[in-house]
């Protein structure tokens, strides 16, 4: 399967490739303490420091003085090293600590104490004077005599003192059993239903028989009644569920809630307006993604910050970036663009998929029945181009389109008119770290076949797109695009490794036929020409069957050709079996939906959730919004209306993965600079902001730590350390953004 392979937070120099879901426990064994002398009562042996670290005594604990000015989080640090695990077993990791003064921030880790480094477990905790305990407990993946128990301190501008005691790595303890707060169980879509639109609900109870249900507004009155409908098993959640459809109450309201079976729902409204501020909060999200400006602070209050990336020292800057060794003999100036998600690379596959999905958010309210291109006008987005006459979602997508057509192979150079895959930092970065505090040396990896397709594909949607505002801007996308075209025709099979996943997401994919299709299918519609019509024609991903149960995303972009061939005007023949073929595909993820306890057009193989698999709802949601745009037809507005109940709290864990929206909301997303969980300092992610969601692959150990056996929905964790469940990415939110739009167009 295609997907983001990424591993972060680097002890030294890297960490290996991301691990895998660990295995589940051994019988229980007799507890062993692995650690030595964890109470520090005579000596600190044999605990070492890093050269730049003093430790001693002091009360009975190891005291150590870090030094400040340090950047990452491994260049200062006490451990301890030669630690026997064993593969299968539990370990109970706990200590006490206290940094003075206040709000340091410790990473704390079980590793290997050699190279590759890979970390096992890990917390970044934010420490106090009068010190706090911590305990955690993990699984270990490996059979090991080199593991380290480390205490990693760097990272701060100013000296502090650290201590610790009472530290023990404890093996042969049961399984830390995680039980989420799931809150009532009755799970609404805690932000709104439309009026003139379905709404729906899940109870989770052991009950068999149908329930009463009572639908209340904010005064308590009763305004609806009637019966719930058993569904049994649900095998995405393991729980016994029932739904409630309360669609015939139309009335606008806010604070109702839904009562049944002793329990009360978490309240929500009957109203359009929270999708209207949707729409503009979740396209405001890539302001505070942009590389190499500063963020206001007037525009975005809290938000603002310098600029990162701009060769402003500590930055090394992205105006001057050379090639990995060996790649190329040239440098480039690649500022600008979008942060591709909580670290600081850009990368070209994932910014063409999420520049494609902005871009037709905007080209669907212009030719869409329901669209209202206006309110996405000037002034939407209150934005620093705003007032220039230019649609703000167009002005926000060119600060990303400009770095995109900077990561083109120059003339004269190998591999002229290709795109370089992607650029980041050469080593992994710790959280928190502010764009303009980056330190690390930024480097331009191997162009790919992928990235120059993704190029193509949205340099050429734009040159439709900008054409009435800038035509000079269009015509050197159309002209981009054309270049990008013929490289990659002429390099069909120059695929991303998936071992170049140092510093930043590897992003690997071995097969471009799809990105090929995409491509040629944004320049026919661009310039109508007859060479790319004969392309889109014969290619069999033009009649393959591309809605699959997992749809499209940055590795699977053939939607991306099919739904704008669908819905924007062209004369290419067989258009009709074009848009049958997303009707079709809509209708299987509507059977989906409707087969689904939760209401949702999303069910994996055995239940295996992908990562990333909130956006992943949204896009098949797109087809089937799509469908309607395409028939008007009412079955298809309200799937793609109800297919965003689970996204804001119609769901297992009874939570909205929307910052921001609903009573209990995903607020700690991977991130290095919205780190308000490891820096008060700093804030969480913006409104409409949208985490990842449930990934039954659990690949970071801190959601190995706590997720373990976890069934579909229930692999999820609002914690900034699980990169694997809860990252934010600009791809992720334009999956939010094109239907929050649709959504506020259903007035």
């Amino acid at each position: 399967m295609k997907r983001r392979r990424t591993t972060l937070l680097a002890i030294t120099a890297l960490l290996a490739a991301a691990l895998t879901a660990l295995p589940t426990g051994s019988a229980q064994a007799e507890e062993v303490e692995q650690v030595k002398n964890g109470t520090f009562d005579t000596t600190t042996a044999p605990w070492w420091t890093s050269s730049n670290v003093t430790a001693g005594l002091t009360d009975g604990r190891l005291c150590a003085e870090v030094p400040g000015g340090t950047t990452n989080r491994w260049d200062a640090a006490v451990g301890q090293n030669d630690i026997t695990l064993v593969k299968g077993e539990s370990y109970r990791f706990s200590f006490s600590a206290s940094g003075t003064p206040q709000g340091k921030i410790l990473r704390a880790i079980v590793g290997l104490s050699v190279a590759p480094y890979d970390t096992w477990f890990e917390v970044s905790p934010q420490l106090n004077v009068a010190g706090d305990s911590y305990s955690y407990t993990f699984t270990s993946p490996v059979d090991t005599a080199q593991a380290q128990v480390g205490f990693q301190l760097g990272g701060s501008a100013d000296p502090f003192t650290f201590c610790m005691d009472e530290v023990s790595l404890l093996g042969g303890v049961p399984p830390e059993v995680y039980e989420p707060d799931t809150g009532p169980r009755v799970r609404v879509n805690q932000v709104a239903y439309l009026p003139a639109g379905p709404k729906n609900a899940t109870l989770v109870t052991d009950a068999t028989t149908k329930l009463p249900w009572q639908l209340k507004n904010a005064s308590g009155a009763v305004v609806a009644h009637g019966r719930t409908t058993p569904r049994g098993l649900d095998a995405s959640s393991g729980q016994n569920v029932h739904s409630i459809d309360f669609g015939s109450y139309r009335k606008r309201g806010a604070g109702l809630t839904l009562v049944v079976d002793g329990e009360t729902s978490r309240p929500f409204d009957i109203d359009a307006s929270a999708y209207e501020r949707l729409r503009l909060d979740s396209l405001k999200y890539y302001y505070t993604q942009r590389s190499g400006i500063g963020i206001s602070d007037d525009l975005r209050p809290g938000y603002g910050r310098a600029a990162g990336h701009l060769n402003i020292a500590p930055n090394k800057g992205d105006d001057d970036v050379p090639c990995q060794p060996g790649v190329c003999d040239y440098t480039l100036d690649v500022t600008g663009g979008w942060y591709d998600a909580g670290d600081h690379g850009k990368y070209v596959v994932n910014g063409g998929i999420s520049t494609w999905e902005v871009l037709s958010t905007y080209e669907r309210a212009l030719y869409a029945r329901t669209g209202q291109a206006g309110k996405l006008g000037d002034g939407s987005l209150d934005i620093p181009e705003s007032g220039n006459r230019v649609p703000d979602l167009l002005d926000e997508v060119r600060w990303e389109l400009e770095f995109l057509l900077k990561m083109q192979v120059p003339d004269g150079k190998l591999l002229a008119g290709m795109a370089h895959h992607k650029i980041h930092d050469e080593q992994w970065t710790g959280l928190p770290l502010m764009p303009g505090d980056d330190p690390q040396k930024r480097e331009l990896h191997p162009p790919s076949t992928a990235a120059t397709l993704n190029l193509a594909a949205t340099a050429a949607q734009a040159a439709r797109l900008y054409r009435p505002y800038d035509r000079a801007f269009a015509a050197k996308t159309l002209d981009a695009a054309r270049t990008a075209w013929a490289a990659a025709r002429q390099h069909p099979e120059l695929h991303a490794s998936e071992s170049d996943g140092i510093g930043g997401g590897a992003y690997a994919d071995n097969n471009a036929t799809d990105e090929f299709y995409w491509a040629a299918a944004q320049l026919y519609l661009t310039t109508g020409e007859k060479e790319f019509a004969d392309f889109v024609l014969d290619s069999p991903v033009h009649t393959a069957d591309i809605f699959k149960p997992i749809g499209f995303d940055w590795a699977r972009t053939a939607a991306a050709g099919r739904l704008d061939l669908a819905t924007v005007p062209n004369r290419l023949p067989g258009r009709d079996k074009i848009r049958q073929s997303v009707i079709k595909g809509a209708d299987r993820y509507l059977a989906t939906l409707k087969a689904h306890p939760y209401g949702m057009p999303y069910a994996p193989d055995n239940n295996l959730y992908d990562w990333g698999s909130n956006h992943q709802i949204l896009n098949n949601a797109v087809v089937i919004a799509t469908a309607y745009d395409i028939t008007g037809a009412s079955k298809y507005r309200e799937g793609a209306l109800q297919s965003m109940d689970y996204i804001f709290g119609r769901n297992a864990l009874n939570i909205s993965y929307v910052t921001g929206y609903g009573e209990v909301d995903a607020r700690n997303q991977h991130s290095r600079w919205y780190a308000h969980q490891l820096d008060p300092d700093l804030p969480n992610p913006p409104a409409g902001t949208l985490a990842g969601g449930p990934n039954s692959s659990i690949q970071d150990p801190y959601a190995q730590s706590k997720l373990q056996g976890c069934v579909g929905q229930f692999c999820y964790i609002d914690d900034i350390q699980s990169w694997s469940t809860n990252e934010h990415t600009i791809n992720w939110n334009a999956a939010l953004a094109r239907m929050a739009s649709f959504v506020a167009d259903q007035i």
